[in-house]
């Protein structure tokens, strides 16, 4: 088993310090820095950027060779985390004799210590992992607007109500969270327009997170009903399959057919993955599928409605303005204006 030590927040550290405990190539664009490795450590990528208002993400996409162990040590600090595993599992322990917590794959973690025990991340050898970490600094200003009101919130919620001793939060399956993990690893732009989206979407992965812990804090209970673990991987493989097929006249009991899961099972999992039923889902895929084919094709409205799967103009008409609250024919001259003006 081989030990790393971390002493610092700040991307930039975190980072060189990581290619000196692991080798590999850090390069940086922006704000941005990536670690790659390939050698007999490991494979992969760790990436890391800091954003406005004290806070930061890094992310793991890799396998180690061998059990691993993270120790990050900022005892200056006193910094929330955000976790995230989008494959494999990770677990965690305030110090090396603490008590260990495992995140798996669909679940939000959310942990923060008043005693500035060190926290430990513990890595699994041969197991491919992705996993997200968002870290908030509570304890000074930051410089956008609305962020000290955010952290009053967090220091409230995770701090206060903990005054004395160490937080750690493992949250209910989340497929809304992976989704937008891989919207973040899909940005193919450059420069100051990549920085942007990266902001951007990392915020909307904080607040999912936040907004999980509410739910869970109203349901009572961490419990994901009768789904098993494998049950949600197939609901991520239906939900990819209804992305990259969403044009066709998709059906319950096709996929209830084709994946193995009963009808229950289905609507359940994607209840609590998605927030939708799974025709809500299917509409929801199509309508934005429709938004980006207006904004960027010239097709005419009844060709995008074609393309998408629908027969009725006025039921897409209907739905389109349900969710963006104007017409897709007001929508598309919209986006020429722009176009136009630019």
């Amino acid at each position: 088993m081989k030990t790393a030590y971390i002493e610092s927040n700040v991307i930039k550290a975190m980072l060189e310090q990581l290619r000196v405990h692991f080798g590999g190539e850090l390069t940086k664009e922006l704000k941005e820095y990536t670690l790659e490795i390939n050698n007999d450590l490991g494979k992969g990528i760790i990436k890391g950027m800091s954003l406005k208002g004290g806070i930061s993400y890094l992310e793991f996409d890799m396998i180690f060779y061998h059990d691993l162990v993270l120790a990050i040590n900022t005892p200056e600090k006193n910094p929330i985390y955000f976790t995230y595993c989008s494959k494999g599992t990770l677990t965690h322990s305030f110090g090396e004799d603490g008590e260990k917590r495992q995140l798996e794959r669909y679940q939000t973690g959310i942990l923060t210590s008043q005693n500035h025990n060190e926290n430990v991340l513990y890595f699994k050898k041969d197991e491919e992992l992705k996993t997200t970490l968002i870290t908030v600094q509570t304890g000074k200003k930051g410089d956008i607007p609305g962020a000290n009101g955010l952290k009053d919130m967090l220091r409230e919620t995770f701090i206060s109500e903990n005054p004395s001793g160490n937080f750690i939060y493992v949250g209910s399956h989340n497929l809304k969270i992976a989704e937008k993990i891989e919207q973040l690893n899909a940005i193919s732009q450059k420069g100051i327009v990549r920085s942007l989206l990266i902001q951007g979407l990392v915020h909307v992965i904080l607040a999912l997170e936040i907004q999980q812990h509410k739910d869970d804090l109203k349901n009572d209970n961490l419990q994901t009903g009768s789904l098993t673990r494998r049950d949600m991987d197939t609901i991520q493989e239906v939900s990819q399959f209804i992305n990259e097929n969403s044009e066709s006249q998709i059906t319950i009991s096709q996929l209830y057919s084709q994946f193995g899961l009963s009808p229950s099972k289905l609507q359940e999992g994607f209840k609590l993955m998605h927030g939708h039923t799974v025709t809500e889902y299917i509409r929801e895929v199509r309508i934005k599928k429709a938004e980006e084919l207006i904004k960027n094709t010239d097709m005419n409205i009844s060709e995008v409605v074609y393309t998408i799967g629908l027969t009725s103009r006025s039921y897409f008409s209907k739905i389109f303005k349900e969710k963006y609250n104007c017409s897709p024919k007001d929508y598309k001259f919209a986006q020429r204006s722009v176009a136009m003006s630019a």
